[in-house]
């Protein structure tokens, strides 16, 4: 949209708004921020807000004790569930170093780096999110249990689906704040939804997501809940996966997603680490119809990606990442991983057969699996692939 300092400031005076949320993100996607009043934005447009990083996962390493946070205009968004008067505006930052420049470990900064890099080649990527969660109960003292808000199954209404308020609030106030949720229910397990997106361009896409899990935790805190999007929150029922709609056109229009679509799959076993950043990530791989295995397939629904064609606009759907992962540093190893297969033109394997690769089956084999790609070291900074490591 290209919003300017002035139409921020115009903005934020007709909507009576008195704090501004200052928001980044760690090198795991989780956000952080600080709030300004209405006097500090001009400061922080012009040289950035200050912030001290050492205690900020993927920022440690750095050699500056403090970085800079500038708004990016075109994120401002209204928290709708703060009060109409004195409203808070809420504003995604890029990350900055004392002298101007971006840093490294900013993972926006890091996607946008890779969405122009497919700008220039001349291709146009596009990311749907579809995110599953738990609700639980809290205990009488306020903290969070592991009852389920409910024992519903996959697609159940009320009044056994009775998550079915909590997801209609989280629709509206997404929708408020300006993005697009597709569809929303029930799933498999007791008190597990699902809500999907539309697709958009990967920065949109990424910030949705960020937004969209602070809405979540909001809301159902509100709702006395708590919201649970861990890959693994109950033993012996359904994970939570985070499954990826990919798109690829080049500068004609052509469809060229399943050129994409075979790069992604070759080098899925060196990213699975950022795919899949914990522990117990790889107790969900290979259950409860999560993907293990480097496969496709165009019916099945336990293969790492499933593939439609309709049309003649291909979706790719990447079904083995979950929602501990970092969306803006997926997207941008996705858009890689995309642009080795169409430059190279890359076939996908036969369909699954039961030959196929495995996935990494532990964090440790996925930290050795990256710690000796050369497709990781080209593009995640050593801060951040330490910060996997460590974490």
């Amino acid at each position: 949209m290209g919003y300017s300092f002035e139409d921020v400031m115009k903005y934020i005076e007709e909507e009576d708004v008195k704090f501004i949320r200052l928001a980044f993100r760690d090198a795991f996607g989780v956000q952080k921020n600080i709030s300004v009043m209405p006097g500090e934005m001009k400061k922080a447009f012009e040289d950035g807000a200050p912030v001290n990083v050492g205690e900020i996962e993927g920022f440690s390493e750095s050699p500056h004790a403090v970085l800079f946070l500038k708004p990016d205009p075109d994120t401002m968004a209204i928290l709708p569930w703060r009060p109409d008067s004195g409203k808070v505006l809420r504003m995604f930052c890029g990350v900055y170093t004392p002298d101007g420049q971006e840093y490294e470990a900013d993972t926006r900064a890091i996607l946008k780096a890779a969405v122009k890099e497919a700008e220039d080649a001349g291709i146009a990527f596009r990311f749907g999110n579809e995110t599953e969660f738990y609700l639980f109960k809290k205990d009488e003292e306020g903290n969070p249990t592991k009852i389920p808000y409910d024992n519903a199954g996959y697609m159940d209404i009320a009044p056994l689906d009775k998550c079915e308020n909590v997801r209609r609030e989280i629709d509206l106030a997404i929708e408020r704040m300006g993005l697009t949720p597709e569809r929303s229910h029930h799933e498999r397990g007791p008190g597990q939804n699902e809500i999907d997106f539309h697709y958009a361009k990967p920065l949109k896409a990424a910030d949705q997501m960020t937004t969209f899990k602070m809405v979540v935790s909001t809301l159902a805190d509100r709702y006395g809940l708590v919201s649970d999007f861990s890959p693994m929150p109950l033993e012996g029922q359904p994970g939570n996966g985070y499954h990826i709609n990919i798109y690829a056109t080049d500068k004609d229009g052509n469809d060229v997603a399943l050129y994409a679509a075979a790069g992604i799959m070759e080098k899925t076993r060196e990213i699975t680490l950022f795919l899949n950043p914990m522990e117990v990530s790889y107790s969900r791989l290979g259950n409860n119809m999560a993907p293990d295995k480097v496969n496709w397939s165009s019916t099945g629904r336990s293969e790492l990606m499933y593939i439609e064609s309709r049309k003649g606009r291909t979706r790719v759907v990447l079904r083995s990442p979950d929602a501990s992962s970092n969306p803006y540093l997926v997207y941008a190893l996705l858009i890689r991983a995309g642009l080795y297969g169409i430059a190279h033109k890359l076939s996908l394997p036969d369909e699954a057969s039961g030959e196929e690769i495995r996935l990494p089956g532990s964090k440790k084999e996925a930290i050795s699996v990256a710690a000796k790609s050369d497709f990781v070291r080209a593009n995640v900074p050593e801060s951040i692939l330490e910060a996997y490591r460590k974490h």
